[in-house]
């Protein structure tokens, strides 16, 4: 899920990232603040991040624990560069992401993102 979502991410691919976001998607930014619109949240993606960032997760920070009856909870850290910025030094950064089930496919419900 991580995996293809943030391939997604990096390669500016809107559609498929906006097959991830579950409709009652919140999304809390320490630095932006709390997004809770998923049109305007992936415009914002496209206009500040498509082309400039790369994101790289750091796997063995990776925890995975499942929710019974709604799905998973995942923590986490990961560096973004700036492509803008190449000498840039890029920190870890931690990120909380509750991910839901349904039928068929994963959502991102709520993601916590802490720089």
């Amino acid at each position: 899920m991580d995996k293809t979502y943030f391939t997604a991410y990096n390669e500016c691919d809107m559609d498929t990232q906006e097959a991830f976001y579950d409709e009652d998607l919140e999304f809390y930014h320490d630095k932006g603040g709390l997004a809770t619109d998923k049109v305007a949240l992936l415009e914002s993606i496209k206009k500040n991040i498509c082309g400039k960032v790369n994101r790289t997760l750091i796997e063995e920070s990776v925890e995975i624990h499942d929710i019974p009856g709604f799905g998973a909870v995942q923590i986490g850290l990961h560096s973004f560069f700036n492509k803008e910025e190449p000498n840039a030094v890029s920190k870890p950064s931690k990120f909380i992401s509750i991910w839901k089930k349904t039928d068929d496919r994963w959502l991102m419900h709520r993601v916590i993102s802490l720089h």
